[in-house]
């Protein structure tokens, strides 16, 4: 691993195996590509939103039980876009690294990007599962009429709307905080993107009517993501006034603590990787490819959300713990 390779990094620590050693060295000579080319950051993630969001229509329309070969190659072609979409989503933060382009809104729609592929992802899942369900009315022993298939599909329809806002967006939302924290204590303010709504409400309100009203709107939105993120974390957001408190500044907080806080969080981080990209869509192939979509939503709710339970309930506890030290 090389110097300028690390460079581009957030942190190995933040890092999952298969983005370390495969994933972020593919994307980091993407990056000197687009550096070279003179392309913004923020065009790559917006060019990352329009891939992943075009998987959508190759998975509404793929399955290899039905539509044998041509099904299957429709999914490999879906699975193949929301990969490159991926690798262009990590791409875009190592080339503002590479070339010191950072911005907010760089920031903003970084947080954007999973949410502009699957929301039309998922859709295209439910359709799929309109048009082909034969295999879960076999295994549930329901006749497939006109009628019964229309309440199935709204059935998943309601699977796959409480997977999105419940599962995904709050799963993903508290993996991206907890990586941002875990930052934040290993290399300071300046080498982490953990934000507040508090500073982000100042940031909106000093806008004026010559800021663009797309600017305005994903500000507004970017409040409102950094409050669930502060509303499901309140033993750290006690953690962090009581540092405050003790110390004057977050800046002023001892390495000793800073230390502390970071053995706790290593573990923590180990497992908040598989609330990201590489583990959950793992899943969403292996159903797809098994042509019964509609059981992701499923393994999103209850496996996914265990999962997450987990990670806030370990990094909740030592965040008490160290907040009763001080």
């Amino acid at each position: 691993m090389n110097e300028e390779f690390k460079k581009t990094l957030k942190s190995s620590e933040t890092e999952d195996w298969l983005d370390l050693h495969f994933v972020r060295p593919f994307c980091y000579y993407w990056a000197l590509l687009f550096a070279r080319l003179d392309i913004h950051p923020n065009t790559v993630t917006i060019l990352s939103m329009f891939i992943g969001a075009g998987s959508a229509i190759f998975f509404g329309c793929a399955s290899f039980y039905y539509n044998g070969i041509e099904g299957l190659m429709f999914n490999l072609i879906a699975i193949l876009l929301l990969c490159l979409a991926d690798i262009f989503d990590c791409t875009d933060g190592q080339l503002a690294r590479m070339t010191g382009k950072k911005s907010r809104l760089g920031r903003i729609l970084d947080g954007v990007a999973g949410f502009a592929w699957f929301i039309p992802i998922y859709h295209a899942m439910v359709y799929r599962f309109y048009l082909h369900h034969e295999l879960e009315f076999q295994w549930l022993g329901i006749e497939d009429t006109p009628e019964n298939a229309l309440i199935a599909t709204g059935i998943a329809y309601a699977l796959g709307l409480i997977s999105g806002i419940m599962g995904l967006a709050g799963q993903q939302r508290l993996a991206d905080y907890y990586i941002q924290v875990h930052l934040f204590f290993l290399k300071g303010e300046k080498g982490s993107e953990l934000d507040n709504s508090q500073r982000q409400q100042e940031i909106f309100d000093q806008m004026d009517a010559s800021t663009p009203a797309v600017e305005r709107y994903f500000q507004k939105s970017y409040i409102d993501y950094t409050k669930k993120q502060e509303a499901v974390t309140p033993q750290f957001q006690h953690l962090m006034k009581r540092l405050r408190e003790k110390y004057g500044s977050t800046d002023n907080i001892p390495q000793e603590v800073r230390d502390e806080f970071r053995r706790h969080s290593l573990p923590v981080i180990k497992w908040n990787g598989l609330l990201t990209f590489n583990f959950r869509s793992a899943w969403l192939f292996l159903f797809c490819l098994l042509d019964v979509p509609v059981m992701n939503f499923v393994w999103e709710i209850v496996g996914m959300g265990l999962l997450y339970l987990y990670v806030n309930h370990r990094h909740e506890t030592f965040c008490r713990q160290m907040a009763d030290k001080l």
